[in-house]
Formats: C-alpha cells, sequence, structure tokens
C-alpha cells in the first residue's frame, strides 16, 4: 500500500517535471527554436487547435521558423494566432503556400523579463509538486490504522527526498534555462 502512494507520487511528479520544462521552452531565447509554437492555439473551424496538428515547424535559419500548414485554408488563421501570442514578438508573412516568422533580437530588457516569467513557471510547477506531495501524505495518513507508526514515518521520509529531488529537478532545469536565456 505505502508502495503504490509513493509510486503514484513519483509518477506524478515526473510528469509535473516534464511539464516544467515543457513551459520553459515555449520561452524564446536568443534563436528561434520550433517547440515556440508546438503549442499556440489556433482557431481552426470554430476550435482551438494546437499549432502543431495543422502545420509543420521548419527551422532554417537561427532566427526564422517556417510554418508550413497542412490546410491552406488555415493560412489566415495560423497567422492571426502567431501576431496574436503574446512574449514572441514575431511578426509573421503568408506567401500564400507558407507563412515566414522571423523573430527579432532580443534585448536586454527582453531578456530579464523573460527570466522573471520563466521563474514564475518554475515556482508554480515547484507549487505543483509540493501538492502532489501534500496529497500523497493524507494518503499515507488515512494508512495509518492499517500500518504501524514506524513505517509511517519511513514512508514520509521517502516522500520528502522524493519530493526535494524532484524540487532539485525543477530548479536545475530552471538555471539552464536561465543561463540560456543570458546568453548572448
Amino acid at each position: 500500500m505505502i508502495a503504490d502512494v509513493l509510486a503514484e507520487a513519483g509518477t506524478r511528479m515526473d510528469r509535473a517535471v516534464e511539464g516544467a520544462k515543457e513551459d520553459f521552452a515555449t520561452i524564446r531565447t536568443g534563436r528561434a527554436n520550433p517547440q515556440l509554437f508546438q503549442k499556440i492555439p489556433v482557431d481552426y473551424y470554430g476550435t482551438p487547435t494546437p499549432l502543431a496538428q495543422l502545420a509543420s515547424l521548419n527551422n532554417p535559419e537561427a532566427r526564422t521558423i517556417l510554418v508550413t500548414p497542412y490546410d491552406k485554408s488555415a493560412l489566415k488563421a495560423i497567422e492571426q494566432a502567431i501576431r496574436d501570442t503574446p512574449n514572441i514578438g514575431a511578426n509573421p508573412t503568408n506567401d500564400g503556400n507558407i507563412i515566414r516568422v522571423t523573430l527579432p533580437e532580443l534585448t536586454e530588457e527582453r531578456r530579464r523579463e523573460f527570466v522573471k516569467i520563466v521563474r514564475a513557471k518554475g515556482e508554480d510547477a515547484k507549487v505543483h509538486v509540493r501538492g502532489i506531495r501534500r496529497k500523497s501524505k493524507d494518503d499515507l495518513d488515512a494508512l495509518k490504522s492499517d500500518i504501524g507508526e514506524d513505517e509511517l514515518a519511513r514512508a514520509e521520509k521517502e516522500l520528502d527526498a522524493l519530493t526535494r529531488a524532484h524540487v532539485d529537478a525543477i530548479d536545475d532545469a530552471l538555471k539552464r534555462k536561465e543561463t540560456e536565456l543570458l546568453e548572448i
């Protein structure tokens, strides 16, 4: 029973760390990265659809992304969605077949703003991991009558170590992203 609670907590915390890394990837650095555009919601026939499902994304140059829609009728909607996306600052151009997105050079001030955004996303991920820990601890406390206090204390120590490891993983990813953002 204890092993099940700890395994579930570990799995959920792993997903939280992966989610944080995906969030970090959506923040742009000096280079254009197709991951920036993967989750942009496009209004496709009245349904918000991620851009990655509507088009292929290529990176031919350091600051350019080519968006090739699978359905040419979605060109205008994709172009509008990219233009309306905050924190990218891109101005897409549409030639009737593809959309070329050239990202402007990042200023020092803009880089600092992105660092603040990344830190906020990192803190949200850590809060999520701690929430998982709290729920798992409640689950362990519910088992208190079935197991001894020594077993419960051991399980809580394991849970704390698991939480610490996942928070450290988020911190490491956050430091890498900050370094990447501040690198000129």
